[in-house]
């Protein structure tokens, strides 16, 4: 199955279930466990569990609170759930994707282009299939899922220092201004950036808004562009809204925040 967009509605899922692989990548911020937890008490038939901490990140440390793991160590994590590369995949949360468009994003850092976001998460899905949801975990052989082109672009806090660049945050403003910061030590933004909260890409029922909306959305932002958010896990929800709505892809800073804030010699900036 070829999918036709970055978002995929629940219907259409359902419609094709058999036909595409599903991640689920419930989490909870500061309770590794959460997500597991979910997973066993109900999830999407046929759905892998993918671990925000264990499986979409390395330990925390200087390069931040989620930094990236090693490509060699993804790419055994996606043949470990039985991925190949004629896969279709979708990726949900129960988060209005904040974390589903996280693996969306490192499937197409490894070059599989074949991977969409469900629209709305679970809570969609539930509404379209009620009580369809399995506590088994899903078993699976292993895949031989290839290390391809990236289909997606990063940059270090080193490029950021050096190059042109609109740097888009997409933490809540309050947090951007540095009014308050329940997560990492120092608070503020990178000087220069625009907030542009990822949680403003949806509607009040958790779905995406329209491609039109969204484009409207960006339309200011000239430029090379560069997402960032607190951990480099919510910046890619905001690619995803671009990518939907036609926009030129833009780079992620995975390291994001709380990278940026472990070298005490750059630059801090609060306010709007």
């Amino acid at each position: 199955m070829l999918l036709q967009r970055p978002i995929i509605s629940a219907e259409e899922l359902a419609t094709n279930l058999n036909a595409v692989r599903v991640l689920d990548c419930r989490a909870r911020l500061g309770d590794p466990h959460a997500g597991g937890q979910a997973y066993a008490a109900g999830h999407i038939p046929g759905a892998i569990h993918a671990d925000l901490d264990q499986d979409l990140a390395d330990p925390p440390g200087k390069n931040g609170r989620h930094p990236l793991p090693a490509r060699d160590r993804w790419l055994a994590t996606c043949r470990r759930w039985g991925l190949n590369d004629e896969d279709a995949i979708v990726a949900y949360d129960d988060a209005g994707g904040a974390f589903a468009a996280r693996a969306w994003w490192m499937l197409r850092w490894l070059g599989h282009g074949n991977v969409a976001v469900l629209d709305g998460g679970l809570q969609a899905w539930q509404r379209a299939q009620p009580d369809s949801l399995l506590t088994q975990a899903t078993q699976t052989a292993p895949g031989t899922f290839s290390d391809r082109r990236p289909l997606t672009r990063t940059v270090t806090a080193q490029d950021i220092a050096s190059m042109p660049a609109t740097l888009v945050d997409a933490r809540a403003r309050a947090r951007f201004e540095g009014r308050e910061e329940p997560i990492d030590h120092t608070a503020g933004h990178i000087p220069g950036a625009v907030c542009l909260p990822n949680s403003e890409n949806l509607n009040a029922d958790g779905g995406f808004k329209s491609s039109e909306t969204l484009a409207a959305r960006f339309a200011d932002l000239n430029g090379d562009i560069i997402c960032y958010c607190g951990s480099g896990v919510t910046a890619a929800h905001n690619i995803l809204a671009m990518i939907s709505a036609g926009l030129p892809e833009p780079a992620l800073y995975p390291g994001s925040w709380s990278e940026w804030i472990e070298d005490p010699s750059r630059p801090i900036a609060t306010g709007p």
